[in-house]
């Protein structure tokens, strides 16, 4: 299994990432420093995907598979939701830029780096296109390059890492949960674009709620200048 450096969820080096993808300016990440209205409120606007960072343990694995089974009884995701699965251990933070990313390509300039990503993931399988991220050198060289940059020491590529991303984001009128160790995009429910921020909250202390008290949760919003 191939292996790349954890990328620490900072936004300062994630908008470096995404800067070096080419991607247009106006968008950029920003923490979430809280989950309740008047926090959400600060939030620059418009919000294009919420990730999440969570601690893995025996709760919010149980949670994430109590999800997936109540999505199975709802309809298939829309055609137009970009997911893929990951295989590239310790990429989860790239896989959730790029699901928060090409998710909004029609409204955001993701670069010629993720356009052509996106064009050769066109009609393939969701473990293909995990293959062709693996086999993406350009990608790769840039995670690797914004990884080293983090305020903490990064880990080796071969450390085992217990927390994990994934990605909130609003297509055709529903919320989807991208999370490349799935077998496919999650519904959530009903949900706005406009409303994206306030319902990936609403997921967000969800899965707070399966460790209490863990400090090690962190919440990251894609938003753009209004």
């Amino acid at each position: 299994m191939v292996h790349w450096l954890p990328m620490e969820s900072n936004p300062d080096v994630w908008n470096s990432f995404v800067a070096s993808l080419g991607v247009e300016s106006k968008w950029r990440f920003a923490d979430v420093w809280g989950l309740d209205p008047d926090m959400l409120a600060l939030v620059a606007q418009p919000v294009a995907a919420v990730i999440l960072l969570y601690p893995i343990s025996e709760n919010t694995e149980k949670f994430g598979r109590e999800k997936v089974a109540a999505a199975a009884s709802q309809t298939s995701p829309s055609e137009n939701v970009f997911f893929m699965k990951q295989t590239v251990g310790n990429a989860c933070g790239t896989v959730g830029i790029i699901h928060a990313l090409l998710n909004n390509a029609h409204r955001i300039d993701v670069g010629n780096t993720l356009k052509g990503f996106m064009s050769q993931c066109e009609g393939v399988s969701y473990d293909k296109r995990a293959k062709l991220l693996e086999d993406s050198e350009a990608i790769a060289c840039k995670h690797r390059s914004a990884a080293e940059t983090g305020q903490t020491a990064a880990p080796s590529a071969e450390e085992k890492v217990d927390l994990h991303f994934v990605a909130f984001v609003s297509v055709d009128g529903y919320m989807y949960e991208l999370d490349g160790r799935k077998e496919k995009p999650v519904n959530w429910g009903p949900c706005a674009d406009s409303e994206l921020l306030g319902c990936a909250a609403k997921a967000c202390k969800q899965y707070m709620a399966c460790a209490p008290g863990d400090l090690r949760f962190t919440v990251v919003a894609l938003s753009g200048e209004s």
